[in-house]
């Protein structure tokens, strides 16, 4: 355990910093925002929590601030919630990822800039929509098991670049709409957690030639329907500059609970930070130098 000495009005109080693997203390912290901390909650579930490192900040006995990386994806997601110096204390002596996708509400940024590069980033808004105010938007979507998982890749490499492993379209929860044999449109899952009663949608995506159809409303709204027969809360991020988006999701029910960013983020002092940082000076002195 470390602890830092802070100053306030009140006078000197001590920030301890340290691990922990106490999901109660842990979600009873959560809960305060428990939609910006969706995903950070669903990580606590069983299938997920092996995954997870956790560290905390507590000041006089209260959690002040959570700090969380998932470990098994590169780079690995890093997630912040609560006080900044806390925040930062956490990040300074618990938790050290060298290379992480950070996911933070504005004002935690800079006390992570205190011990990582921060990258430029998408402003995002995080979405949610319960039982009572889901609006479905019908259509020819349909449920898409293991075996569609090169379809989905075939898909999302149009304007994703990315993959989906089998086993992550068999345990989630994932829609699509064909045209012929071909996969045009398709929505899917983060996390689900029954236990703790929320899910995030993602992995939208319809080809190109296909929009402006509705297609990704239809999808978005077959995997919320099927969402909210076992939790309570389904979210999912969009970004701020993506107005087409907003309005759809807008019109399925969701509505916009919370402003964050997504940041690339690599720990200061890292090999790659010593790399990097002198080539970035040089070029910045020989702009400066003409």
């Amino acid at each position: 355990m470390a602890s830092v000495a802070r100053s306030g009005l009140a006078g000197t109080r001590r920030l301890e910093a340290h691990a922990t693997r106490d999901r109660d203390l842990l979600l009873s912290f959560l809960d305060g925002d428990r939609i910006y901390a969706a995903y950070a909650i669903a990580d606590l579930d069983d299938s997920e929590f092996a995954r997870t490192r956790w560290g905390i900040a507590v000041d006089d006995a209260a959690v002040v601030a959570v700090v969380m990386e998932y470990r098994g994806i590169s780079p690995q997601p890093l997630f912040v919630m609560g006080e900044a110096d806390g925040i930062g204390a956490v990040l300074r002596d618990v938790i050290r990822t060298r290379v992480a996708y950070l996911a933070s509400k504005p004002g935690a940024v800079p006390a992570v800039a205190e011990h990582y590069v921060v990258d430029a980033g998408a402003d995002m808004v995080r979405m949610c929509v319960d039982r009572d105010g889901f609006r479905p938007v019908l259509g020819d979507a349909v449920r898409l098991d293991a075996g569609d998982t090169r379809h989905l890749d075939r898909l999302y490499e149009l304007g994703l670049t990315s993959w989906l492993p089998p086993e992550a379209v068999a345990s989630g929860v994932y829609y699509g709409v064909r045209r012929g044999s071909r996969l045009v449109a398709a929505a899917g899952t983060h996390v689900i957690s029954p236990t703790y009663g929320v899910a995030a949608v993602g992995n939208v995506y319809t080809q190109r030639e296909y929009r402006g159809q509705g297609l990704a409303k239809v999808v978005t709204s077959a995997v919320t329907a099927d969402l909210l027969r076992s939790v309570e809360q389904v979210v999912l991020n969009v970004r701020a500059d993506n107005p087409p988006a907003l309005a759809a999701y807008r019109a399925l029910g969701y509505r916009e609970h919370t402003h964050f960013e997504e940041r690339l983020v690599r720990r200061r002092g890292s090999l790659w930070d010593s790399i990097v940082g002198p080539i970035k000076q040089a070029l910045s002195d020989l702009r400066r130098n003409g």
